[in-house]
């Protein structure tokens, strides 16, 4: 395979896997990924992104907290507003449609709230992933330091790809801070940016039937020529 058709090969097959398989991620591969996505582009150099790994027995702590929070209807506590306050078109209805696309692989019929919250919850488990990371960036950096975090999380996911890994990028870890901050230690002074789900993607689970579509690039390109 070239080298053009290897990064498309990576680009195209990523996707947010929802169940993974419980076989363990060596702690050299997960070193490696970070180190390649520590290669991601950052404004003057600053490389603004931290991240830490949670395995084993930590990962159970940290999503038997993380479940009882949201069990228990713990109002969510985010940080930063990551979707729109005020849902417009055309962003509600493509939300809507991943939506239904979801709960119908999951078996989850309208109206159907209980189900709907046992699916959210999964995000509390990292899917079953061996493999959490949550990310996370000091508090006093600006919107370019983001887009630079946003940058590392992608070359994450495509080096993970060229390994026969999956991932799943969750905004949910980041609706209960102080109990990820409280389980892994993280200081007042970062900002629980995400988390992701590392792993092998279970074949088994319906859900990673799920593909989102995508716009065409005519819906949001504009080419000037002259």
């Amino acid at each position: 395979m070239t080298e053009r058709n290897a990064v498309d090969a990576a680009i195209m097959s990523r996707r947010s896997v929802r169940g993974f398989r419980p076989d363990p991620v060596p702690e050299a591969t997960i070193r490696e990924l970070i180190a390649l996505a520590g290669r991601a582009p950052s404004g003057s150099n600053i490389q603004p992104w931290k991240v830490h790994v949670v395995t084993g027995s930590a990962l159970t702590r940290l999503t038997s907290a993380l479940s009882a929070a949201h069990e228990s209807d713990t109002p969510e506590a985010r940080e930063y507003e990551y979707y729109p306050v005020d849902w417009r078109e055309p962003y509600l209805g493509r939300r809507r449609a991943l939506g239904w696309q979801l709960y119908g692989l999951a078996g989850i019929e309208k109206g159907d709230k209980a189900g709907a919250k046992r699916q959210m919850g999964r995000n509390f488990t990292f899917f079953g992933a061996p493999v959490g990371l949550v990310f996370t960036i000091d508090r006093d950096l600006e919107q370019g330091s983001w887009l630079d975090t946003g940058m590392f999380l992608q070359t994450l996911m495509l080096a993970a790809r060229g390994r026969g890994l999956d991932t799943c990028p969750q905004a949910a870890i980041a609706s209960y801070p102080a109990v990820v901050r409280g389980e892994l230690g993280i200081p007042e002074s970062e900002m629980v940016v995400c988390g992701m789900a590392l792993g092998f993607a279970d074949p088994e689970e319906p859900v990673n039937a799920l593909r989102a579509e995508r716009e065409p690039v005519e819906a949001y390109t504009v080419f000037h020529a002259r």
